[in-house]
């Protein structure tokens, strides 16, 4: 780590607010409908968006001038600049009120809620949890909280967590963590972090031993298999942690249980290793 971290320094962000808007497009739904393995269809003005479709919209642009090495925007601006180099999502809480719908201009507003500091295996971690309310015409539809979490580039990557047996799941479905799965939501999010597609990247300098699976796209499949099970009715709350790394070119399932108060669910590796784990209720 290069530059001191300063926690005062870093919570003046707390509060700093920014909106953005942007339009719920049928190219939008058809493409991530395909990349979370649903039925593409046509959809048409009014037809309803994937539960997450929101993380697809009125993403930050910056000039190539002012990205980072990781492909992240240079530190600064609305997050606090956070002097340490690794930076993930860690997880959240969604409450899903409406969902967006073709045509929809949804509006996107953004807080600065928290900014903390432990420590972990690796050393200082930092996190940051921005505050979200998207609203339509119709109202607000989404009100949410994410966890970023930073951390420094020296020595290994985190080491998995010891291997347990894998859970039984009563509902599940399994799926290949292609590449090309990767580069597509990267694209529908106008994400450049580069430890989604650039090997090299990933494995000489953050030390991975593959691409990684996104932590959203892990999260988004998990809504929309409670949101299947429980005939097609988003879950009212949604919780999520990521617990280690999913990486490229192996099998992954998404597995579920009901629970007296809604559902469990969690991503899982092909060794059957939970990779991020949620809660649905209704």
């Amino acid at each position: 780590m290069t530059e001191k971290l300063d926690l005062d320094h870093l919570r003046q962000w707390i509060g700093r607010d920014t909106e953005d808007s942007d339009i719920v497009t049928a190219q939008l739904v058809k493409g991530l409908r395909a990349t979370l393995f649903q039925d593409i269809g046509q959809p048409k003005t009014g037809d309803a968006a994937p539960w997450t479709t929101h993380w697809c919209l009125a993403q930050p642009v910056f000039p190539m001038s002012q990205l980072g090495p990781d492909g992240h925007p240079t530190r600064g601006g609305f997050l606090p600049p956070v002097p340490l180099p690794r930076r993930m999502w860690a997880g959240g809480e969604i409450e899903f009120l409406a969902p967006l719908r073709v045509g929809d201009e949804a509006k996107r507003t953004s807080r600065i809620a928290d900014v903390t500091l432990k420590t972990g295996s690796t050393g200082p971690l930092c996190f940051v949890s921005v505050e979200h309310t998207v609203t339509t015409p119709r109202g607000t539809a989404i009100r949410e909280r994410q966890d970023i979490v930073y951390r420094d580039m020296g020595g290994p990557a985190p080491a998995s967590p010891p291997k347990t047996p894998p859970p039984v799941a009563k509902h599940r479905e399994s799926h290949v963590s292609d590449p090309v799965l990767l580069f597509r939501y990267s694209a529908l999010t106008f994400n450049g972090h580069r430890i989604h597609y650039d090997r090299d990247y990933v494995t000489k300098v953050e030390g991975y031993p593959g691409l990684i699976f996104h932590g959203p796209l892990q999260a988004a499949l998990l809504v929309e298999f409670a949101a299947k099970l429980h005939g097609d009715s988003a879950p009212q709350k949604f919780s999520y942690r990521g617990v280690q790394p999913l990486f490229e070119g192996g099998e992954f399932s998404i597995n579920a249980n009901e629970t007296h108060a809604g559902m469990e669910l969690w991503i899982a590796n092909a060794e059957g290793q939970p990779t991020m784990k949620g809660t649905a209720t209704w």
